[in-house]
C-alpha cells in the first residue's frame, strides 16, 4: 500500500538503537550506506532534500533577475551546500569498508563532480555550472523510497529492449536507408534557390520530415516535391509505432515468464517458483 507508506514512510523500518555496533563508525558506515532503518531512511530524506534545494539554487542564479536581487543570499547558499556535501563526501569515504571501492564507484565519482566545481570556480570561470549534476544524485531516491516495483519495471523494459535489439537495428537501418534516398532525390528534384544546397542537407530535411519535427527552415515548393514531402511525413507516424509495437511485444512476453509476490510485490521470480526471492514468503 503505498499510500499508507508515503504518510508515514518511516513506519516500517527499525530503529537503529535496537542493534549491537562495535564502534561509531561501524554505525555510521550502517546509517549511511544502508536503507534499511529509521535512521537510514531519515539521513537519505534529508540527503535528498538538501540536493533538491542546491539544485534549484544552482537554477535560480542563471535567471539574471534572481542573480541581481538575491546574488548575496545564493552565494552564500551555495558555499553552504557545498560545504554539506564536502563534508558528507569525507565522511562516506571514512566510514566506508573499502574507501578506494567507494571513490572509484558511480554514485562516489557522482558525489566527487558535484562537489568540486564550487572550489574549481576560485581558480577558474565558468565550472560552477556543472554543479547542476547535483541532481543525478536524486537517483538515489529509488532506494530510499523502496520504489522496488518500479526498479523490476525498469528490469524488464531493459529486458525488452535487449530482446528487440535486432529487429529494431534493422528497423533503422531502413529508416537510414530513406532518408538517404529521399534526400538525394529531393535534392536532384529541388533547386539550390529553395535551400536544398547539399545532398546532406537534403538528407536533414528528410529526418526532420520523417520524424514529423517540421522546423520550416527548408522546405520543397514543386508539385513532386511536395508530393514526396507528405509521403515521408505519413511514413513518419510508422517510425513511431513500429519500435514502441516491437518492444510492448517483448514486454508482454516477459510479463507472462514473472510471477509475483503478495506479501513484499517482487515480481522478480521464476515462472515455475513457489517462494518469493526477496521475502521467502509462499507464492500462491
Amino acid at each position: 500500500n503505498y499510500c499508507t507508506y508515503f504518510r508515514n514512510p518511516l513506519a516500517k523500518y527499525p530503529s537503529i538503537k535496537q542493534r549491537q555496533y562495535n564502534s561509531k563508525k561501524e554505525k555510521w558506515n550502517d546509517i549511511i550506506f544502508r536503507a534499511d532503518s529509521a535512521e537510514a531512511r531519515r539521513f537519505d530524506i534529508w540527503l535528498l532534500v538538501a540536493i533538491l534545494l542546491s539544485v534549484l539554487v544552482i537554477m535560480a542564479e542563471s535567471v539574471k533577475e534572481f542573480e541581481e536581487k538575491y546574488d548575496q543570499f545564493l552565494q552564500i547558499a551555495e558555499y553552504v551546500f557545498t560545504a554539506i556535501f564536502t563534508i558528507e563526501y569525507v565522511v562516506r569515504i571514512y566510514v566506508s569498508d573499502n574507501p578506494k571501492k567507494y571513490i572509484r564507484s558511480f554514485w562516489g565519482v557522482i558525489d566527487l563532480l558535484s562537489t568540486i566545481p564550487t572550489y574549481l570556480a576560485f581558480l577558474f570561470p565558468g565550472p560552477q555550472v556543472f554543479r547542476v549534476l547535483r541532481i543525478a544524485r536524486l537517483m538515489r531516491i529509488f532506494r530510499v523510497l523502496r520504489l522496488t516495483s518500479f526498479l523490476v519495471e525498469a528490469k524488464s523494459l531493459g529486458y525488452a529492449i535487449r530482446r528487440s535489439g535486432a529487429k529494431i537495428t534493422v528497423f533503422f537501418g531502413v529508416v537510414l536507408i530513406i532518408v538517404i534516398v529521399m534526400g538525394t532525390v529531393m535534392y536532384s528534384i529541388e533547386s539550390y534557390e529553395n535551400g536544398f544546397t547539399s545532398i546532406p542537407r537534403s538528407i536533414y530535411w528528410a529526418i526532420v520530415t520523417l520524424t514529423t519535427v517540421g522546423y520550416g527552415d527548408i522546405a520543397p515548393v514543386t508539385p513532386l516535391g511536395q508530393f514526396l514531402s507528405a509521403m515521408l511525413m505519413i511514413l513518419g507516424y510508422a517510425v513511431i509505432a513500429v519500435p514502441t509495437g516491437l518492444v510492448s511485444v517483448e514486454m508482454s512476453r516477459s510479463r507472462s515468464r514473472i510471477t509475483a509476490c503478495k506479501e513484499c510485490g517482487n515480481k522478480d521470480n521464476d515462472k515455475d517458483a513457489l517462494f518469493c526471492k526477496r521475502c521467502g514468503n509462499e507464492i500462491s
